[in-house]
C-alpha cells in the first residue's frame, strides 16, 4: 500500500515569554494506507499535539504535512474544514456528543454538513448504529447511557462518512478494562471493512498492541519506530 500521509520535518513551537517550548520537534514519518498506527508515549510528549497537526486541527510552525497529496500546511480554515469533512473520523476520550441530541441524531450530524437529505441520513445512521450494536439506543439520549454506549455512538459517528482515516485521541481513557479491548475491537473491525487507516493516541501499552507500527515519542522527536509483528488479536484481552 502506498502512503496515505507524508509528514517533512514537522516542527510546533509554542512562544511562552522569552521561552521557546517545542511540542512537536523536527518529526518526518510515512503512514500507508490501512494502517493501524499509534502514537506513544507520556504526557508532554508530543503525541497528541501531533495527532492534532496531522489533522490539520493546528498549523505546524514548519514543515511538511501532505495528506492524500495535499499539502494541508497551507490549507485556510475554510479548506481545512471541507477536507476534514470529506477524509477524516474523529473519536475522541471525552466521546463529544451534545446533550440535547439523541444518539441517532449525534451520528447523523457529519452527514448535514454534506447536505444529505434527513430522511437518507437517519436511514445511515440507523445502520451505523446497528453496526455498533446500538440500534434500540437510537433515541436515548447521552445521559441515558453508560460511558462504553456513548463510546460506541462517538465512534458510530466517526465512521459513518466512510473516512480515509479515523484518528483517535486516547479513545478508551474513561472507559473499564472489559469496555476497552471491546471498543478497540469495533474500531478495528469497521477500518477492516473497507481499509481505512487509523491514527491513535495512547499512553498505554497494552492498547497500542494493536497497532501495526508504534511510533514512540519523548520531549517532541521519535525516539524510535516499533514494527509490531506479535499484534495483538482481536478479543484476546476480553474478558469472560
Amino acid at each position: 500500500m502506498g502512503n496515505i500521509i507524508s509528514i517533512n520535518d514537522v516542527k510546533k513551537i509554542y512562544v511562552m515569554g522569552s521561552e521557546k517550548i517545542y511540542a512537536v520537534n523536527g518529526i518526518s514519518l510515512d503512514i500507508k494506507q490501512g494502517e493501524i498506527c499509534c502514537l506513544l508515549g507520556k504526557s508532554g510528549s508530543g503525541k497528541s499535539t501531533l495527532l492534532n497537526l496531522i489533522s490539520g486541527l493546528e498549523k505546524p510552525s514548519k514543515g511538511q504535512i501532505v495528506f492524500k497529496g495535499k499539502h494541508i500546511e497551507t490549507m485556510d480554515e475554510i479548506q481545512l474544514a471541507s477536507f476534514r469533512q470529506q477524509y477524516i473520523g474523529f473519536v475522541f476520550q471525552q466521546y463529544n456528543l451534545l446533550p440535547t441530541l439523541t444518539a441517532a441524531e449525534n451520528v447523523a450530524l457529519p452527514l448535514i454538513f454534506k447536505k444529505i437529505p434527513p430522511k437518507e441520513r437517519m436511514e445511515r445512521a440507523m445502520d451505523m448504529l446497528k453496526a455498533v450494536g446500538l440500534e434500540d439506543r437510537a433515541g436515548h439520549k447521552p445521559n441515558q447511557m453508560s460511558g462504553g454506549q456513548q463510546q460506541r455512538v462517538s465512534i458510530a459517528r466517526a465512521f459513518i462518512n466512510n473516512p480515509e482515516v479515523v484518528f483517535a485521541d486516547e479513545p478508551t481513557g474513561n472507559l473499564d478494562t472489559k469496555t476497552t479491548y471491546e471498543m478497540m475491537d469495533l474500531i478495528l473491525d469497521l477500518s477492516e471493512k473497507n481499509n481505512q487507516t487509523i491514527i491513535m493516541v495512547t499512553h498505554d501499552l497494552e492498547i497500542s498492541g494493536y497497532a501495526d507500527r508504534i511510533i514512540h515519542l519523548h520531549d517532541g522527536k521519535i525516539d524510535n519506530i516499533e514494527d509490531n509483528k506479535n499484534k495483538i488479536l482481536k478479543g484476546s484481552f476480553r474478558e469472560v
